[in-house]
Formats: structure tokens, sequence, C-alpha cells
């Protein structure tokens, strides 16, 4: 039986050599495959590629959904999986496909969910200061509402692109394509505690030199470790809605909307490709637009 390690550097090298897909492609597949890998350690469960069921997949999904990966993100894991397993039969290194009786989530177009600035302030003040990880964490947090970015961003991002006197981040979004983004002032002075005096003090690892977000041993933050993050500061908040990195994302843009912000310019700070992704944010508060029409339109 092969080793996930073993297994997922063949698999890499078909998808390399045999399908001559893109370095980013070959990626994004690899992540999937490591996303189930990770899920089995979290949860201790020693499985091989080869022992993987049916069940233990659809378990794998739930959880991804507990994290609040969204349905289209889950999708697009599912899709990596099949991938690789595909792979295993093709080399003949099983018989059976554990992943073919199981269904992408239903992807439909949804209004994403959002907190209110209460809710928001609510969660930021969940977070214990007294402590390097809330310190941390409060810094995250707050860059994530402040500047609207995808975890993968707020992951990637680089001390080298943080732009404090002009009051901007230089992010790379989809498609390795970079953005500048307004940072606001709570968010840079956030972030000033936690470089200066928590990150300044870290033995940081070869190769993370340049990373703004590092956990305790010096290395970048997994994007697992941000919805746990997260997660536990809903939970201590008291919040009972489903949150994860992306509804910060989400409540950032309909803040922006609601407050009167130009659609255009909202799509330039989340990066969107098409207006038409933007324009989502704009049927969150239909009954209020529909009431100030009724109460001020002279031909209501």
């Amino acid at each position: 039986m092969s080793t996930w390690s073993v297994a997922i550097k063949q698999f890499e090298g078909y998808l390399q050599l045999e399908k001559s897909l893109s370095a980013n492609s070959v990626q994004a597949y690899v992540r999937d495959v490591h996303k189930l890998r990770q899920y089995l350690e979290l949860e201790k469960l020693s499985a091989s590629p080869q022992q993987v069921t049916t069940r233990l997949l659809r378990d794998f999904l739930a959880w991804l959904g507990g994290l609040g990966l969204e349905a289209t993100s889950q999708a697009r894991t599912l899709s990596g999986i099949k991938a690789f397993y595909h792979f295993l039969i093709m080399e003949d290194l099983l018989t059976l496909d554990p992943t073919d009786t199981l269904e992408a989530p239903k992807t439909g177009r949804k209004l994403p969910d959002t907190l209110s600035y209460p809710e928001i302030e609510q969660v930021l003040a969940a977070l214990d200061l007294s402590t390097p990880e809330g310190t941390r964490n409060r810094a995250i947090l707050e860059v994530l509402y402040s500047s609207g970015l995808r975890v993968s961003e707020l992951t990637g991002l680089r001390l080298s692109n943080l732009y404090a006197d002009q009051g901007f981040v230089r992010v790379t979004g989809k498609g390795n394509k970079e953005r500048l983004v307004p940072i606001g002032r709570d968010a840079l002075k956030h972030l000033g505690f936690y470089l200066q005096g928590i990150r300044a003090h870290l033995d940081i690892k070869p190769g993370h030199e340049d990373t703004v977000f590092l956990n305790k041993r010096g290395t970048g933050l997994s994007r697992v470790m941000i919805f746990h993050i997260i997660k536990a500061a809903a939970a201590t908040a008291g919040i009972r809605k489903s949150i994860s990195p992306h509804t910060f994302r989400h409540s950032f843009a309909t803040h922006l909307i609601e407050g009167g912000a130009d659609l255009r310019a909202v799509q330039e700070m989340l990066g969107h490709e098409s207006i038409t992704t933007t324009e989502i944010y704009t049927h969150l508060d239909r009954d209020y637009l529909r009431q100030i029409i009724t109460d001020f339109h002279p031909r209501s």
C-alpha cells in the first residue's frame, strides 16, 4: 500500500508530465489531497490512501463545511480528490473508487452571511490581548475586516507589501493578480502591536522572513488555522452564526455598500473579475432600499 507522501508525489508527477497542467493547477490539485491528509491527521485516523472509504470522505466534506468552507470551495476540493482516486485506479493501485457515489455540494448562488458592525466588535473584543496569540489574532481579524482579504491573501501577506505610511497593502489574489487595498487605522494599530511586540521576538524559520502572520514556531499560518482562530473567537463572543474568514470579507463589502460606497470601487478592492460578482452585495438590503423609494420617491 502506498503512503500518502509517495502517492501524492506520484500524483503530482502524473499531473505535470502526463496531463501537462500548469504549475498553479498542479498545486491546486495537490493541495486538495493534502486537505484530506490533514483531516485524517487531525482526527487521528490512520488510513492509507487505499483505506479511505466513501463514508470517511463524506465525513471529510462535512468537516470542510463545519470549518465554514463555501459549497464552491468544497466542490473544488472534491474535484481534486476525485482526480487523485482516478489516478490511483488508473495506476492499478486501487480497484474500487471511493469517490464514485460522492456528489459535490450544491453551489447555487446565495446571499452571503454577514456580521453586523456590533457583532464584528463583539468578536474582536473576545480576543485576549494579554497573550501573544490573542495579539496576533486581533491583528488578523482587523486586517480581514479592514481590507476584505480572502484567507489565501491573508496567509500570503508579505511585510514587503505593507505600505503603512500610505495606508495600503499589496495583495496577490486569484490568477496571481496584484492589487492595492486600503487598510484602516485600527487594523494598522493592531498590526503594529503584533509586528513589534510579538513577531519581532519569534525565532523565524528560513523562508518565512517576509511572511506577516506566523505561528509560535516561526512558520506561516495555514488556512485551516485561520478558520479555527475565527471559530474560537466567535464561540467566545457568543455569536451563533456559522462564520468563516469569508464572513469578514462579505461583511467588509456589505458595510461599504450600505454606507454608500461606489460598486466599482468595492469591486476593485475585492479583486472581483466581474462587476456581477460584486452586485450580489447590493441585494442584501433590498427591503431597506424599497422602503426608501416608497417613502421619498415622488412617483412611488
